[in-house]
């Protein structure tokens, strides 16, 4: 089910008013959106990505567009890495919620270009680690600590222009932020939304998922970018809203019936949503609901989870 509002291609898009986006398609693992909102000479941006490379590719683009403007500020919406690896590349303010910093501290670059390096010693899982991840380079990141950290929320201003950081975390991560530029009806979303794509939870519940999407709603916003995949619009977030509540109900049912995690998300139907990228994800989607249904709050490990995903992935068609 197509939810894009706009061209999903490559590289700079003008979303008017100053506020802009840089698209990664597929929007697959990794493959992450940045943004960029823009009053004068000032800028702040949102996000870097996962390698140096990339995001170096990004700050040309956004130069080229833009000559004479300085990137005074950059938002990190969370601790993953697709979001924030090419933050040294940025000599500026780096602000992140405070729950984001933490996740920063421990998911680090080095760890994924250890694990690249063993990938071929994991058997299925690591055919799967390299399909996810084999496209980027992890070695030579030196990631700083975000200079800024918050909780709640926090007004910034480019020029003239506010800009609002509200945290929702944890929902995707623990330290999920929205950005949100009220004068221009315009919000970046972080991985809040996958659009086209699968949504993955690695800290919070489907009911943390769905109050964020409230808090999106609330604002009415015209133009919605998300973490990953085609810009979109409300509509495009009703119809990931009936998603999440499917899934939740599904996994329910299943989970009453007592089928395992692993069983329970090969069983469940997602035809409505069969051209979305990465079905495999919707393990970390039964593994959550089940975690909210046995009232367990400690995580599955993540390495648990890619093992449960690789399994599923190498049942579907290629």
């Amino acid at each position: 089910m197509a939810l894009g509002t706009r061209p999903f291609t490559h590289g700079l898009h003008d979303l008017g008013e100053g506020n802009w986006a840089w698209l990664q398609p597929d929007g697959g693992w990794c493959w992450s959106n940045a943004g960029l909102i823009v009053d004068g000479e000032e800028s702040l941006l949102v996000d870097t990505l996962i390698d140096l490379p990339l995001t170096r590719a990004m700050l040309d683009g956004f130069a080229a567009a833009l000559p004479g403007t300085d990137i005074t500020a950059l938002v990190n919406t969370h601790g993953n890495g697709d979001h924030c690896n090419g933050n040294e590349l940025l000599d500026c303010d780096v602000i992140a919620s405070s729950a984001a910093a933490r996740e920063m501290a421990h998911e680090r670059p080095e760890t994924m270009a250890r694990f690249m390096t063993m990938a071929d010693e994991m058997g299925a899982t690591g055919e799967f680690f390299l399909h996810c991840f084999g496209s980027f380079q992890f070695e030579g990141i030196d990631r700083p600590t975000p200079t800024v950290t918050f909780d709640g929320h926090m007004t910034r201003t480019v020029g003239d222009t506010r800009v609002e950081l509200v945290e929702v975390g944890p929902a995707h991560t623990e330290g999920d932020v929205l950005v949100h530029v009220p004068d221009r009806s315009t919000v970046y979303t972080g991985d809040i939304l996958f659009v086209e794509g699968h949504p993955i939870l690695w800290a919070g519940s489907i009911p943390d998922l769905l109050q964020a999407l409230d808090t999106i709603e609330a604002w009415q916003p015209e133009t919605i970018v998300p973490g990953h995949g085609p810009i979109t619009d409300l509509a495009g977030l009703r119809e990931i809203r009936s998603y999440l509540q499917y899934c939740r109900t599904e996994c329910r049912d299943r989970f009453d019936r007592g089928m395992p995690v692993r069983v329970a998300a090969r069983d469940l139907s997602l035809d409505r949503w069969s051209d979305w990228g990465e079905p495999e994800r919707i393990v970390t989607l039964v593994d959550t609901c089940y975690r909210e249904f046995e009232g367990r709050d400690e995580p599955t490990p993540v390495m648990d989870l890619i093992a449960a995903m690789a399994e599923l992935w190498a049942t579907q068609p290629r």
